[in-house]
């Protein structure tokens, strides 16, 4: 079980961070192919989310309350993960609309958990940075050290 990379998308479509944590999993690409590839998964995403049903009142009890009034549905999620025969591509995105990819084997187990500590970490070490500006690249060593720890640990399992 291996985690091979994260790339963290900002919400205009821009590649903020990538990492590859293990060299044998995917093909090497160029800073210019990462950044393709996050405008590119943006777009996907952004269409995907538009494809998405919409609820017809009634249908979900969460849709109205008891006194009629109807309450705000759930935003569409659009692609959340894309899975191949040599990998998996999971994504999670928060609600200021930041995209954080994990590709991994396709036998990896606790994405979810993974995607939620990696985001934990994002929060207390790059959104609580003072010189951290939003949607710019990521340059934290601090978030860079417990990341790249954590998923060694991960990977030596």
């Amino acid at each position: 079980m291996t985690v091979f990379a994260l790339i963290i998308i900002n919400k205009a479509g821009g590649l903020i961070y990538n990492r590859t944590f293990h060299e044998g999993g995917l093909n090497k690409i160029s800073t210019n192919d990462y950044l393709v590839l996050a405008g590119t998964f943006h777009g996907v995403h952004a269409i995907t989310a538009r494809l998405s049903p919409i609820p017809t009142p009634g249908a979900n009890r969460n849709s109205a309350s008891s006194a009629g009034t109807m309450i705000r549905p759930e935003p569409p999620s659009g692609l959340e993960v894309l899975e191949s025969e040599n990998f998996r591509l999971q994504c999670f995105t928060t609600l200021t609309g930041i995209k954080f990819l994990l590709f991994t084997d396709t036998t990896q187990t606790n994405v979810d958990l993974t995607m939620r500590r990696v985001y934990e970490m994002y929060t207390d070490y790059v959104m609580k940075n003072p010189f951290y500006q939003l949607e710019m690249p990521v340059r934290c060593d601090m978030f860079d050290r417990k990341l790249l720890s954590y998923i060694r640990e991960i990977n030596n399992r």
